[in-house]
């Protein structure tokens, strides 16, 4: 990799704020802390790809779960019955709160993104975030919607804290990834080998065909190894 010598130009471009993230990393090198952010943004890229991969496995998934089992007179995502559409009573810290308004408003927010003037079934399940699927694993939801439902997206016996944490590992590596923050400081369980490990596990429970797609075109681990030293 043949870059630019480093210069104003790099604080100009990055900031110092962030540039100085590198700097230390590199312990004060400006071509090692620039050739490692070419690197990180590469490594985002190709966590962003896999995440990717897996979010719209999972979403399918879900919604497959759900239609199969789902009677309303609509779609699940658009029923006001739906169990995460409709009002959804639980005491969180004392209080009693409809757990669903997160869920309504992100399917309102789905709606906008996907530019129709009346949204359909599958431009709704594009459109919504990966927490909006992770929320239907979470502990409030697991006798309204895991047990009858998404339980159903997955092998026998898997357990739904796992899931859930699972999920949310992969999640906040995504957005890291999409902000362009250095993934070198995600470290242990959230280290970028372990979401791509994490990654790799879920999908084969959800479809073992992508689970080997994944793992035969992903550039994760040849650019964990090619690290600039």
């Amino acid at each position: 990799m043949v870059l630019p010598p480093p210069g104003l130009w790099v604080e100009e471009w990055l900031s110092q704020a962030r540039f100085d993230r590198y700097l230390s990393e590199c312990a004060g090198d400006p071509r090692l802390a620039l050739r490692t952010y070419e690197w990180n943004a590469e490594l985002g890229q190709a966590v962003m790809r896999d995440a990717g991969h897996f979010e719209v496995a999972l979403r399918n998934a879900f919604d497959r779960a759900v239609s199969e089992r789902w009677h309303g007179s609509t779609h699940w995502l658009m029923d006001t019955q739906s169990p995460v559409r409709k009002p959804l009573w639980r005491v969180v810290r004392g209080r009693s709160q409809d757990i669903n308004v997160p869920n309504r408003s992100s399917l309102a927010e789905a709606a906008k993104r996907s530019g129709a003037r009346a949204a359909s079934s599958d431009q709704l399940v594009a459109s919504l975030t990966l927490g909006f699927w992770q929320h239907m694993c979470d502990t409030a939801h697991e006798q309204a919607v895991w047990i009858p439902y998404v339980y159903h997206a997955w092998p026998r016996g898997t357990s739904r804290s796992h899931v859930y944490g699972a999920i949310d590992l992969i999640r906040v590596a995504r957005n890291e990834a999409a902000h362009n923050e250095p993934l070198f400081t995600l470290t242990g369980r959230r280290g970028v080998p372990n979401v791509y490990a994490t990654i790799v596990s879920l999908l084969r429970m959800l479809n073992p065909t992508v689970a080997t797609l994944v793992q035969q075109t992903s550039r994760v681990q040849a650019l964990l190894a090619r690290r600039p030293r």
